[in-house]
C-alpha cells in the first residue's frame, strides 16, 4: 500500500509521488513505476561513469528524485550542472521540501523543458558530460515521444555539444542492442554496464551505457 503525497498533471499525463508503507518514496508517471529512494545504485552509477572522465560542466536530462545529481555534486571537480526537467512538478516538489533537494547548490541550474530542445539550442563543445535518464529506456517508454532520445540523430547532437574527451551516459531499464548499435555508430564505440538491483524483493538488472567523444 502507498499514500499519495504529490500529484500533478500536464499534457504528458500524470506524475505521482507516493509514500509506501515501508517508508520508501516512490515516483510514478502515468501509473508506471519510475524509481524509489530505496534502490538508487543505477542512478548513482550513471554519475560514476561520467565522473570517471573528470568532467567540470555537465548536462543532466531528467531530475527524478535527484540521486544522479547528488552523486555528481559529491565530486568537488564538478563546477556546473545544468538539469533539463520536462515535468515542473518534480522541480517544485524539491523546492518545497517534499523531496530532498539537490537544487540549493550554487553549481546547479534547472531549466524546465525537453532535454532534446536544450541540446539543439546549445553551442558546440559546451559540456564535458551529458547524462540522460529521461525515461525507462528505449524498450519500455513512458512517453512515446522519448523514442527519439535513443536514436542516432539526437545522439549525434549530444556528441556535437560535448567537448573532445567528453562522455555521454544513458540509463536504461533493459539491455538494448539497438541503443548500443546507435551509440557505436555515432561515437565509434560504447561500454555497457549491467547493474543488478532489488526492487521490493524482485531482482532486476538495469543498464548504463557510456560513450566518449574521441576528438
Amino acid at each position: 500500500m502507498a499514500t499519495t503525497i504529490g500529484r500533478a498533471t500536464s499534457e504528458r499525463g500524470e506524475v505521482t509521488l507516493r509514500r509506501r508503507d515501508d517508508g520508501a518514496l516512490e515516483l510514478r508517471v502515468n501509473g508506471v513505476f519510475v524509481m524509489d529512494d530505496r534502490e538508487t545504485r543505477s542512478e548513482e552509477l550513471l554519475a560514476t561513469a561520467a565522473l570517471a572522465y573528470r568532467p567540470e560542466r555537465l548536462l543532466v536530462g531528467g531530475l527524478g528524485l535527484g540521486y544522479t545529481v547528488r552523486a555528481l555534486l559529491a565530486d568537488a571537480a564538478v563546477r556546473q550542472i545544468v538539469i533539463a526537467e520536462i515535468e515542473p512538478s518534480l522541480v517544485e516538489w524539491m523546492r518545497t521540501g517534499l523531496v530532498p533537494s539537490v537544487l540549493a547548490d550554487d553549481r546547479v541550474e534547472v531549466r524546465i523543458g525537453d532535454v532534446r530542445e536544450l541540446v539543439r539550442d546549445t553551442a558546440a563543445a559546451r559540456f564535458d558530460g551529458i547524462l540522460l535518464d529521461v525515461d525507462n529506456g528505449p524498450d519500455y517508454l513512458v512517453y512515446d515521444a522519448n523514442a527519439a532520445v535513443y536514436q542516432p540523430g539526437f545522439l549525434a547532437e549530444c556528441r556535437r555539444v560535448l567537448r573532445p574527451g567528453g562522455v555521454l551516459t544513458i540509463w536504461s531499464s533493459t539491455a538494448s542492442a539497438e541503443l548500443r548499435d546507435a551509440l557505436e555508430s555515432v561515437f565509434g564505440g560504447c561500454a555497457e554496464r549491467p547493474v543488478p538491483v532489488d526492487l521490493q524483493g524482485r531482482s532486476e538488472t538495469y543498464h548504463v551505457y557510456d560513450a566518449a567523444r574521441a576528438e
